[in-house]
């Protein structure tokens, strides 16, 4: 390996590590203008209908009250594309949990009190919240989230289906589940002679700056969003949320600073969730275990306030070869918070499901369960045709279950055993599309022989400073330490948000070329530089968001190794290994943080995650985390995270593909395989708690 302070793919420090762990770093709530006043939000307490009346008398007259904002006297905001971000502009309430309220205080406990003592009067409409399959308001949507067609069909997979030798029909379900990055949504917001300054909690600066400017009918010139130091995502932030406009709005109407922190228990009815899903999994196969048919059909939910499709059957259009096939979405509109973004969108609770599924198929035909998956590798992608970019799942499987020890494994059901202990291991496949948005970027050479580069990326706690730095190093062709980096920032070049494993890739793709160009003219450049340096810059619109030829996706496998205790029902993981194919990986550190917190969320999916709406009060009983259980560090063994470098000309410069998702996508259901393995028994419903693996033992 080259010089590991500036290669691509060194285990370089990340460069805002010493600033957090000593405090230095500032999050959008920490700064602590002058005059800052705080705010709480009032949630609305019912399910739906309209807030007939609202006093606020009682909260005006407790001591550091400045004011409240309702839908009586808070300002109308201009046309939102996003109709979540329409808050305070009417008396509707379409969900529990709705803001429908904002007390602003000279602290924040004040602010806390004067919510508390607003009192409102509802006109209440009955509500619906609960999913099922047979709903009678189901229908087809025209797309799903990220713009797949909703349904897909190839040949005839119902008669298929129904003349294969073997066949797998199952159901599965995943439950709600909730973002709670450890930083809660925040913004503090202030206006300077017309124009608006925010620090906000968000995954992309740059779109949080557009909708802002509409929204307070500004020019965009005269807003600026500041996200330099950002707790987690995990998709929550990766749009504009309502707190950022309840801050612009009351620091406007107050004249002063003012910083809105959503409370931990407000998120899931505020920021999205993971809308659960029903899937009905269906495998038809010959003897020797070739995919004849393949069945995947997905029930979500939605709220009347925004259509939010999660795509959980796309996956499968792109996991194995079957030439009858036929995938589906139906939704169903709820009296719900509106669902949205969460780690893996789509792959995570769909290949749950078809991996599961997989794993029964290879139980009906006594075959390997990596075999099964070998066997019915496709030469391209099976829905679009496509050849793959690259396609290395089989070496992960291999490469995996030699690291695994996987050709020692007994394949029978309750074949080990420590005292009360059943002990198992599963496997399963994961996969996550490469998606590039266009950005800009600009570099610049100074006459101390430093270099500056400047992108309006979003480092969530990725460590995409250090990444972009080493692109920019390796372009440049000068050590790490002469690169300084600026982020977060929505008056730097224009960059797309963090999510959907794009961000590296799409931000790293304008560096490169920024900086290839400014090597260029300093190849041509002659004399010292001037003061102000010598600057180039890039836009890779056109070339980035270009239609490709190949289908390009990153896949990985997992293993898991459980033990189930017989007496308690619990679950415990005792490893974790995973194996991924992700084209040349940028930062050998960071990288490998990227995969173990996917695979540890995924572990929290399989076994401790999982949130309940409540029919009758049409609320999350699982909104904070002492109810909504993440993995703790007891419960996250050894994990392990490798890689197969792979070289495909045919993604970016960098030959990178996004590692922030893959990491979660198979994990709960090699889980899921390993407590089958253990037990004999099948579960098919998430989480794994207890009680539901209990009551199986005893059935």
């Amino acid at each position: 390996m080259a010089d590991t302070g500036t290669a691509l793919g060194a285990p370089a420090e990340r460069r805002e590590g010493r600033d957090k762990v000593t405090g230095l770093a500032r999050y959008a709530a920490e700064h602590t203008l002058p005059g800052r006043a705080h705010a709480w939000p009032v949630p609305a307490a019912i399910a739906r209908g309209s807030v007939r009346a609202i006093d606020t008398t009682a909260a005006l007259r407790l001591p550091g009250i400045i004011a409240v904002l309702t839908h009586e006297n808070a300002p109308r905001l201009g046309d939102a594309d996003d109709p979540t971000l329409a808050v305070l502009q009417n008396s509707h309430v379409p969900h529990r949990g709705w803001l429908i309220a904002l007390v602003v205080g000279e602290t924040l406990e004040a602010a806390r009190a004067g919510a508390a003592a607003v009192r409102v009067e509802y006109t209440e409409q009955d509500h619906d919240v609960t999913l099922t399959e047979d709903h009678p308001c189901a229908y087809v949507p025209e797309e799903a989230n990220g713009g797949y067609p909703a349904r897909t069909e190839h040949g005839d997979p119902e008669g298929a289906f129904g003349s294969a030798a073997v066949r797998v029909d199952a159901d599965y379900r995943v439950p709600p589940l909730h973002n709670h990055p450890m930083e809660p949504h925040a913004a503090t917001a202030r206006w300077d002679d017309g124009r608006l300054v925010v620090h906000d909690s968000s995954q992309g600066a740059t779109v949080v700056h557009t909708v802002l400017a509409a929204l307070f009918r500004l020019p965009e010139e005269h807003v600026t969003v500041v996200s330099e130091h950002v707790g987690g995502g995990f998709g929550s932030k990766g749009t504009p949320r309502a707190h950022v406009v309840l801050a612009a709005m009351a620091a406007r109407e107050t004249g002063r600073p003012v910083t809105v922190a959503l409370p931990r228990r407000a998120m899931p009815a505020v920021v999205g969730h993971r809308a659960p899903t029903l899937h009905r999994v269906r495998l038809g196969a010959t003897p020797e275990g070739t995919l004849t048919s393949l069945l995947h059909e997905v029930t979500t939910h939605t709220s009347h306030v925004k259509e939010f499709v999660e795509q959980a059957a796309v996956a499968a259009r792109v996991m194995y070869a079957a030439p009858h096939s036929r995938t589906s979405h139906r939704v169903v509109p709820l009296d719900v918070p509106t669902p949205s973004w969460m780690r893996a969108p789509g792959e995570c609770p769909g290949m749950y499901a078809l991996e599961s599924a997989m794993d029964e198929l290879a139980a009906a035909l006594g075959m390997d369960p990596i075999e099964l998956r070998i066997a019915n590798e496709p030469d391209t992608e099976p829905d679009s045709g496509k050849p793959f970019s690259s396609r290395h799942l089989v070496e992960c499987l291999r490469e995996g279950a030699r690291r695994f020890d996987w050709s020692h494994r007994d394949p029978r059901p309750r074949s080990r055993s420590a005292g009360p202990l059943f002990v198992g291991s599963g496997v399963a496949a994961a996969t996550y599309p490469v998606l590039i948005w266009p950005s800009t970027a600009s570099a610049q050479a100074l006459p101390d022989g430093t270099f500056t580069v400047r992108v309006n990326a979003t480092d969530i706690g990725t460590g995409a400073r250090t990444v972009l730095a080493q692109i920019a190093a390796d372009a440049l062709g000068i050590p790490l330490d002469r690169i300084r980096i600026e982020v977060g920032n929505s008056d730097l070049p224009s960059a797309p948000l963090a999510g959907g494993s794009s961000g590296t890739a799409s931000w790293g793709w304008a560096v490169h070329e920024a900086c290839t160009r400014l090597k260029a003219s300093l190849a041509e450049h002659t004399g010292p530089l001037p003061e102000r340096g010598l600057t180039e810059s890039a836009d890779t619109a056109g070339t980035a968001d270009a239609d490709s030829a190949y289908a390009r996706h990153a896949f990985g496998a997992h293993f898991a190794e459980v033990t189930v205790d017989t007496v308690t029902g619990e679950v415990r993981v005792s490893r974790l290994l995973g194996v991924y194919a992700a084209g040349h990986i940028l930062n050998a550190r960071t990288a490998r943080s990227q995969f173990i917190g996917g695979m540890t969320m995924g572990l929290g999916m399989a076994l401790t995650e999982g949130s309940t709406m409540d029919a009758a009060f049409g609320d999350f009983t699982e909104s904070d985390l002492a109810s909504y259980h993440v993995p703790a560090h007891a419960d996250v063994p050894a994990v392990e995270a490798h890689w197969i470098d792979e070289d495909d000309p045919h993604l970016n410069p960098m030959g990178s593909k996004g590692i922030g998702e893959i990491g979660i996508v198979g994990t709960a259901a090699a889980i899921g395989n390993a407590v089958h393995h253990a037990t004999g028994v099948r579960y098919r419903t998430l989480p794994l708690t207890p009680d539901r693996v209990l009551g199986g033992l005893k059935a």
